[in-house]
């Protein structure tokens, strides 16, 4: 299980572990948090009090300070697993659905013809259809695209880059992405 960190203005910053969070919470650099409690740690007894330490984490926390970059010039990184999220596993050429053991990374524009490895020139094809392709675009294969590539908003990367989302994280997620994403269904 993850916790959505955000930054006090309520930017996305990471997906961190349960133990990651209770180093925020304990050195008081939580400034809100959201969401459900999903883990309660205790800790030692007070001499004096005798009252044992407790952290309750939630799943959504805003932690104090800015970031040091502006996230929105982040370029989400290019993973296979990524790709085939955005493109729902479905084919760009042949519009079928499929497992992500069956599909592969393709190029719209080929390496052999100076194409690069960047999400605008990268879709979902199916086994068959990338041999199919080969090293032709879309055009010189008579194989016209059914969708376009995008880059995904840093609400999408965030959303893309983690499969075991809270019911809550994904609320709060889906509530800032673009009205155009392709997530939404």
């Amino acid at each position: 299980m993850k916790v959505l960190k955000l930054s006090a203005q309520g930017l996305p910053q990471s997906w961190i572990s349960l133990e990651q969070a209770v180093l925020h919470y304990a050195a008081e650099e939580v400034r809100w948090e959201v969401g459900a409690q999903v883990a309660l740690f205790r800790g030692g007894n007070n001499a004096v009090t005798g009252e044992q330490s407790q952290i309750a984490v939630s799943s959504i926390i805003g932690t104090k300070g800015v970031p040091n970059i502006n996230p929105f010039d982040l370029k989400p990184g290019l993973t296979n697993g990524k790709l085939f999220a955005r493109d729902r596993c479905v084919c760009a050429y042949c519009g079928g659905l499929f497992h992500e053991d069956e599909l592969t990374r393709e190029h719209i524009i080929p390496f052999a013809q100076n194409g690069k490895d960047h999400w605008m020139n990268v879709v979902t094809a199916c086994r068959a259809c990338n041999h199919r392709k080969s090293s032709r675009t879309p055009e010189q294969a008579h194989m016209p695209l059914l969708y376009t590539p995008y880059v995904p908003s840093l609400w999408e990367d965030f959303i893309l880059r983690n499969r075991r989302i809270l019911a809550d994280q994904m609320e709060f997620l889906m509530a800032h992405l673009p009205r155009t994403s392709r997530l939404y269904a």
